[in-house]
């Protein structure tokens, strides 16, 4: 046989043995129409050595697994204006959410990515819930990613360090940045009305630690790289006020500089080793075209 072909859990597992675009190689191998394997890849249900393919022309080679997910062939695409699924597996649900959405309920009627989930997971008729291992605030944008099941949740919660290793965001900073790159580093700790706040030493709060990477500068504006080496509540947002360059629409620690109209703040980096195979999961997102506009 050309192929190996088993079927485990929710998708059908196929090896390439000779050079061929995707296409052609589901037609040759999955007995389904051209239209149904079409909208399986728009589906976001076609996954080659692990990670998520939409482009019918990708070129395999021989060696690489192709994964053909049985649940996604007779359902449309998911679809919402605030959340995108970047990557799913039987486990885990990697998702990209637009600024306004919140990570979870706050209320009786917020507007949230949980339930935005939980909805794509009865219509698909999928066993299961989304369960919430990390937040962003409502403002941000970028990636995040929820559990299925609980077993998984408390697996990425309480390895969250050790599986989690590159996080990164990419943010509009007020003012023209000084330093290219360097690292922050201090106390974060609340004080009664929620705000938080740092201290160059302890005073009771969490140790923070971010890097920074300066991308673009204008007069007025810095493009800016962080990667978290700790994930505290509004880290980002406190250590870029602490640089005197606040994140730009921030309405709690910003000075009113707000050329977009959003908190100007993406998760666009998200890589962990998955919680059950081990294998490391790398999601990118394009820096969005808004803040790039800025520094044309």
């Amino acid at each position: 046989m050309r192929y190996n072909a088993s079927n485990q859990g929710e998708y059908a597992h196929y090896e390439v043995s000779r050079e061929q675009p995707l296409l052609a190689f589901l037609l040759d191998n999955v007995k389904l129409s051209r239209t149904k394997i079409k909208q399986i890849l728009q589906g976001q249900g076609i996954h080659v050595n692990g990670k998520t393919v939409t482009q019918f022309d990708f070129p395999l080679q021989p060696g690489m697994k192709v994964a053909v997910s049985k649940t996604k062939r007779n359902q449309q695409p998911f679809r919402s204006r605030y959340v995108k699924i970047v990557y799913e597996d039987r486990w885990l649900v990697v998702v990209e959410k637009q600024p306004g959405i919140l990570s979870m309920a706050a209320g009786h009627s917020s507007l949230n990515v949980k339930s935005v989930l939980d909805d794509y997971f009865k219509h698909s008729r999928q066993n299961c819930r989304a369960h919430v291992v990390h937040r962003l605030d409502r403002d941000t944008s970028g990636l995040m990613v929820y559990a299925k099941d609980m077993e998984t949740e408390q697996i990425l919660e309480r390895n969250w360090h050790q599986i989690v290793y590159d996080r990164r965001y990419i943010a509009v900073l007020s003012g023209e940045m000084e330093q290219d790159e360097g690292t922050i580093e201090n106390w974060l700790k609340d004080n009664k009305a929620y705000i938080t706040y740092s201290s160059p030493v302890d005073n009771g709060g969490k140790l923070a630690i971010t890097h920074f990477h300066t991308l673009s500068r204008t007069v007025n504006h810095s493009l800016v790289e962080f990667r978290l080496e700790t994930g505290r509540k509004n880290q980002i947002r406190v250590h870029a006020a602490d640089m005197g360059h606040p994140v730009c629409g921030d309405p709690k620690y910003g000075n009113g500089d707000n050329p977009l109209g959003r908190l100007c703040l993406h998760a666009y980096v998200l890589c962990f080793y998955h919680p059950f195979n081990r294998q490391p999961m790398e999601f990118q997102t394009v820096i969005p075209a808004s803040f790039r506009q800025i520094f044309k």
